[in-house]
């Protein structure tokens, strides 16, 4: 038997949804949207519904967008010979953080994983390749180092480089302030393996 009214339980089940939510975080955060004022919980509704109906995919990237066009790949001032491949929208905001990459970026929108039935198909591979058009000289691959962004990066790869384009992936090994001690065999391999000259 409830205690709450059946409209809580709802918004409650709503935002259980969410990734990394249980059952006590929807419930505080559904006494947060209750503690709203009207004015602040439409709009907070409107927010939703607006991002929802508005952004789509670039037409060229692949990114999520408002218009025609991603910002990046609008931009002059981005290297265009350079694609990063990602496998998520996330991913590019990550490595725009970093400030350090100047090309433009191409977004899977997810991995090949055959126990989750995600195949090549599934994902903006076409739509990568098509983008090989003698401008671009390196493909950047920044999946995950996992085993699925592994076998999605290797099977890009393959695609890629008889077209005659760099294929390169990016490094990963001890995360800065980690201790050595922590880190599992396979982290401190890919640390040693992309050492570099200082």
């Amino acid at each position: 038997m409830s205690f709450y009214p059946a409209s809580f339980e709802r918004l409650t089940d709503c935002l259980r949804r969410l990734p990394g939510v249980g059952a006590k975080s929807a419930q505080r955060m559904a006494f947060w949207f209750l503690s709203l004022s009207d004015a602040e919980a439409e709009d907070f509704a409107a927010a939703i519904v607006e991002a929802k109906h508005s952004l789509r995919r670039c037409s060229v990237c692949q990114n999520l967008t408002d218009g025609e066009t991603c910002a990046i790949c609008a931009s002059l001032k981005r290297d265009k010979s350079k694609i990063c491949v990602v496998s998520d929208p996330r991913d590019v905001i990550a490595l725009e953080r970093s400030r350090e990459y100047d090309g433009v970026y191409h977004v899977l929108h997810g991995v090949i994983s055959p126990l989750r039935h995600i195949g090549p198909d599934d994902l903006t591979v076409k739509e990568l390749l098509a983008r090989m058009d003698g401008s671009v000289e390196e493909v950047v691959m920044a999946t995950n180092p996992d085993a699925e962004g592994e076998a999605t990066a290797m099977y890009l790869s393959r695609l890629i480089k008889p077209l005659g384009v760099r294929v390169t992936r990016i490094a990963y090994g001890v995360p800065v302030g980690a201790n050595l001690e922590f880190a599992d065999d396979a982290t401190l391999f890919r640390a040693m393996e992309g050492r570099r000259e200082i």
